[in-house]
């Protein structure tokens, strides 16, 4: 396995340890994410996902359409991608079945959709940045990654309740987006409607401590593909 993870880690490009990393992080992007976000065109990006396929370092699934036909084709981190990736951020070798298993999860997640929404927005950010050269999505995490104990500690920081702060905020995502040398930290609410307003507005006291412990006052943005002007008016 060692050979085969050295000579595949070998015909790599940059974009493609970019990719391997978002499906690491972020679960799932559909083959017009991918595109939009990283490759000049559709078909320059599906040739390059069918030769990745090949190798089994991505894997995908097409999800079908309740009125017939089907979506584009998914995309989730293959076995030996998850290997790549491991050993890039050092982290202890996966488990032999740890792709086979995140697909059927990804596959079967009632809430994909959700998913997809979030990435979606994430990747238009990354698909600008990249015909705008004075434009770059400097940062892009998961839930996850922001409960983490001292995840917003900056680099150097020495005061103990900053590096064992756990947040409890629980963003879909979290980014840097920068342009024309200007850095702008940010939260993304995706919202499709499920939720009540009052519920959403409850998680702004979440923020509201992280700021009082990290000193980082970022905006919060809610992306919503449901609510409308009647919606918000009458829950005021």
């Amino acid at each position: 396995m060692t050979e085969k993870l050295m000579r595949v880690q070998a015909k790599l490009t940059a974009r493609d340890f970019t990719l391997l990393g978002w499906l690491a992080d972020h679960g799932v992007l559909t083959s017009f994410q991918i595109a939009q976000a990283l490759f000049p065109s559709v078909n320059f990006a599906q040739r390059r996902l069918r030769t990745l396929l090949q190798e089994d370092l991505v894997d995908r699934f097409r999800p079908q359409r309740q009125d017939g036909g089907s979506y584009p084709y998914h995309y989730v981190l293959g076995q030996l991608g998850a290997d790549v990736i491991s050993a890039q951020r050092g982290d202890d070798p996966p488990r032999r079945d740890q792709a086979r298993k995140r697909r059927w999860y990804l596959t079967n997640r009632a809430n994909l959709p959700h998913l997809l929404g979030i990435n979606d927005f994430f990747t238009q950010l990354a698909g600008y940045a990249r015909t705008h050269p004075d434009a770059a999505l400097e940062r892009w995490w998961p839930a996850r990654r922001c409960q983490e104990r001292g995840a917003f500690a900056e680099p150097g920081v020495t005061e103990v309740h900053q590096l064992v702060y756990a947040p409890r905020i629980r963003p879909d995502g979290h980014g840097i987006w920068v342009e024309a040398d200007r850095d702008l930290p940010f939260f993304l609410e995706y919202d499709t409607g499920t939720e009540p307003l009052s519920m959403l507005v409850d998680k702004l006291s979440g923020y509201a401590e992280m700021a009082g412990v990290t000193g980082h006052r970022w905006p919060v943005l809610f992306s919503s593909t449901r609510r409308c002007a009647s919606d918000i008016s009458t829950s005021s």
